[in-house]
């Protein structure tokens, strides 16, 4: 497969975190759509499958992360005003020549960094920081090159194995907290109940006058 040249140096990053890594149960995983996903879930999901966190042989000081592809990028939503608020900042080196740039300026700019920065923060600060970098592949589209491309440390293609985001797990209400919901709601209820008894009350006594 002729692999375009935008995704050339990309190829090159991810076979040579390959050759100085441990290929032994290296997987390729998929994350097939990022559409809708919330960033900060959707990184720390990613965080956990280039750790290698989610295998039995998990070991803190090696690099046994798998591949994770990311497609999509573009589309992921954020909770809250982060969209305005949360800003990124930067120097140039120079003096006063701090930079800034809000996260949906980002966005416009190149939404792959966004993912990247969020995933590359929850890593640990230690030598396999880059390594692991390196097999985290983020492309903004659905266009990816690592369909059919044959991997030179182990001579057989990649098989892409579909990735899918574990649900949402919703904690439920404390006891204090639901039975504060019930008395506002029962409070609501009587208080609607108590404004259309008026307004009942008042149109009879305005019929009542206007008969009498």
């Amino acid at each position: 497969m002729a692999v375009p040249s935008k995704y050339a140096s990309n190829v090159k990053k991810a076979l040579g975190s390959l050759r100085r890594s441990n290929n032994e149960g290296l997987r390729w995983r998929m994350l097939d759509d990022a559409k809708g996903q919330v960033l900060g879930r959707l990184a720390s999901q990613i965080a956990t499958v280039v750790q290698g966190k989610d295998k039995p042989t998990y070991t803190p000081n090696r690099e046994e992360g798998d591949m994770c592809i990311v497609v999509n990028a573009k589309d992921i939503c954020v909770t809250g005003r982060k969209l305005t608020d949360k800003t990124y900042y930067w120097h140039t080196g120079y003096v006063g020549h701090l930079k800034e740039r809000s996260l949906k300026d980002q966005m416009e700019k190149d939404p792959t960094e966004v993912i990247r920065k969020a995933v590359l923060r929850m890593l640990p600060r230690n030598k396999l920081r880059n390594d692991r970098d390196r097999k985290l592949r983020i492309y903004a589209g659905s266009d990816h090159p690592f369909g059919d491309l044959p991997l030179e440390p182990c001579g057989m293609p990649p098989i892409l194995e579909p990735y899918e985001m574990p649900p949402r797990q919703v904690r439920e209400l404390r006891p204090r907290a639901r039975r504060a919901m019930i008395r506002a709601e029962k409070k609501l209820e009587l208080q609607s109940q108590g404004n259309t008894d008026n307004r009942k009350s008042k149109k009879k006594e305005e019929e009542a006058e206007i008969s009498g």
